[in-house]
């Protein structure tokens, strides 16, 4: 009938999900890690819906979403939310109004619906970076009026990469207690990999952003987004926020995965 692609953060709980979309005759591809390969491939030869899962990591199904609208090759393909916390849901909902969202036991008829009446206009949203157009890099990592900030491994420039502070905002390096906000700057990958079972721990007490250089304005350290990503995931950290610090450097907020 049609090539699905799933997007599911699971292997184990997405099996339902592709046993009902290939007894609909549907060929399915699916990879429970994505990277640049699999996206890549979405946009060399587009598949004909797509089914995000969205009761884990929703904010990562509303990312590949908004990813998908933003490229031309894959914007009109209709995208298929399936299950999720209705706050959660809501907030994709109001950002994709012309995807279809639906329990699993309806996936199968809302592909078929999808396929039917694809949007003739596609809704396109603002693209993750560009969210934070015009916001200062203090606004970007949440450091708000009065709050303290912890640094780990700054660089010598860090006050000019951060620019001006609210009104009472402070930066400390190697406070004594958490800070509600961590910006730890990485600028080595064996060196990064090795302190993220430990920036896990601290996660549990701060919002971590891991800061690293951009390869555009020159710094080639062998950290990159999806190293970050990888690496950070198999020690049961996951990212749900990037943002474009200055022209120099980017930032991911990671969280401590919730037990299952």
């Amino acid at each position: 009938m049609a090539r699905v692609r799933l997007v599911h953060w699971k292997a184990s709980e997405a099996a339902a999900l592709v046993s009902s979309l290939r007894a609909a005759k549907h060929t399915v591809d699916y990879d429970e890690k994505l990277d640049g390969d699999t996206f890549r491939a979405m946009r060399e030869s587009p598949p004909d819906a797509v089914v995000i899962d969205l009761s884990r990591l929703p904010s990562h199904g509303r990312e590949v979403a908004t990813f998908l609208r933003g490229h031309k090759a894959t914007r009109p393909v209709p995208l298929v939310f399936v299950d999720g916390e209705p706050a959660k849901v809501a907030g994709v909902r109001k950002l994709l109004p012309d995807a279809l969202y639906v329990s699993t036991a309806g996936v199968r008829t809302a592909v078929r619906e999808a396929l039917i009446r694809q949007p003739a206009n596609p809704v396109v949203p603002v693209q993750m970076m560009q969210r934070y157009a015009g916001s200062s890099a203090a606004q970007k990592l949440g450091i708000g009026a009065g709050a303290t900030a912890a640094l780990i491994d700054p660089p010598r420039n860090y006050a000019t990469v951060l620019g001006t502070l609210p009104e009472g905002a402070r930066l400390e390096e190697a406070p004594a207690v958490a800070c509600p906000v961590t910006l730890w700057f990485v600028a080595d990958a064996a060196a990064c990999r090795a302190a993220l079972p430990r920036m896990r721990g601290l996660a549990a007490h701060t919002k971590l952003w891991v800061l690293w250089g951009k390869a555009a304005a020159g710094k080639r350290s062998g950290v990159t987004q999806q190293f970050l990503r990888e690496s950070a995931a198999a020690v049961g950290l996951v990212d749900y926020k990037i943002c474009s610090v200055n022209e120099t450097w980017s930032a991911m907020l990671f969280a401590r995965r919730k037990a299952v």
